[in-house]
């Protein structure tokens, strides 16, 4: 899994939490049944926005239908939302790891330098993007804007002198067509540009956040940056969050929802965390630590890591991985939970004080 966006089950209230679970495991069963087991790899917490938005703004909430047990829900069972925001969600989510898979290609990223390996991964984008694009159609969605997107950033992050919200914009558009879209299939189009308006923000603050995690490590490889690159301390960085994050909160405040409160809790609530955690993690990982963590080797030995790794749905993890270190328990959670210290805090996830008179988060705690 991969996102900012990422919910704690102990500080979600159990209604709300219980809601983005079925849109979680209802996005990586789209993919599986549409496109294929392996499609799953693409499934994302961020991803599941589009979906949730698309229920938030309809009348009727999304159906939902049984699922068999899976490892990642303890062999348990559960009811998977199935309506058109997730098959739009697994859309989104197979041109952009379609894209993404090329972008390694050409730059000749670790193990994609190999013949064989580029080679594969030029097919697997093949199929991600024809079947997303299918998927697309399908919902009167023009995926033209993410696959451009995609091509602007690879062109840009080779320009000199840009701005970093230059360099930031590609992804804005990206976010902010599939958001644009939900409000067509929800039979809203007056929340159209609004829900532009919270993309473009929302693919700000990912974009940001994802350099800043990832700027030691950068640091330390010689890899790209787009922090490094336009010279952008950690304290601009920061501030240009801190507009995103307020224009996106006045974005969701003006959208005609029917049902507001998981909207903000990932929107506002669980996305002000995003940017507290990771401007938190930049305190202790400086690069030196990042120095002495082992670097993927690249070749056959990390395909064969990667392969055993997929086997053992994530139980296995080389040393160079993130989750090495982590317990098994805490790998197979899909709630995000990092041991925030805000377990009990579930009464503020909506910002409307749940639990008590006028509370509209519709939250079962």
């Amino acid at each position: 899994m991969f996102g900012i966006v990422r919910p704690c089950r102990h500080a979600l209230c159990g209604g709300l939490f219980k809601q983005w679970m079925a849109h979680l495991c209802g996005l990586c069963l789209a993919l599986r049944d549409e496109h294929g087991h392996a499609s799953r790899l693409v499934t994302n917490y961020d991803g599941l926005l589009v979906s949730v938005l698309t229920e938030a703004q309809t009348v009727a909430a999304a159906p939902r239908r049984r699922a068999a047990p899976c490892a990642l829900r303890g062999f348990k069972g559960a009811d998977v939302v199935e309506a058109q925001g997730v098959r739009l969600a697994a859309s989104v989510s197979l041109v952009l790891a379609a894209g993404k898979l090329r972008d390694h290609v050409a730059d000749g990223d670790a193990l994609y330098r190999r013949r064989l390996v580029a080679a594969a991964a030029e097919r697997v984008a093949a199929r991600w993007s024809r079947a997303g694009s299918d998927t697309a159609g399908a919902l009167g969605f023009d995926p033209g804007p993410l696959t451009l997107a995609v091509r602007e950033q690879t062109l840009l992050e080779r320009t000199p002198g840009l701005s970093l919200l230059e360099l930031t914009a590609p992804t804005e558009a990206a976010v902010a067509a599939a958001f644009e879209h939900t409000a067509v299939l929800a039979g809203k189009p007056h929340n159209r540009q609004t829900l532009r308006e919270a993309g473009r923000f929302f693919g700000r603050l990912a974009h940001l956040l994802d350099a800043v995690e990832d700027l030691p490590r950068d640091r330390a490889q010689g890899a790209y940056n787009p922090l490094a690159a336009t010279g952008t301390d950690l304290a601009g960085a920061r501030r240009h969050c801190d507009d995103a994050l307020l224009g996106l909160r006045l974005a969701v405040e003006d959208l005609d929802l029917e049902r507001h409160g998981l909207v903000r809790a990932l929107l506002v609530k669980e996305a002000g965390h995003a940017v507290t955690r990771a401007f938190a993690a930049t305190d202790q990982d400086s690069p030196e630590r990042v120095k002495r963590r082992p670097v993927d080797p690249g070749g056959l030995l990390s395909l064969a890591c990667t392969t055993l790794s997929c086997c053992t749905c994530g139980l296995y993890r080389p040393e160079w991985d993130e989750e090495h270190e982590r317990s098994c328990c805490s790998r197979f959670d899909c709630s995000g939970c990092e041991a925030c210290g805000n377990c009990g805090d579930c009464c503020s996830c909506c910002g409307d004080g749940c639990c008590g008179d006028g509370c509209s988060c519709g939250c079962d705690c």
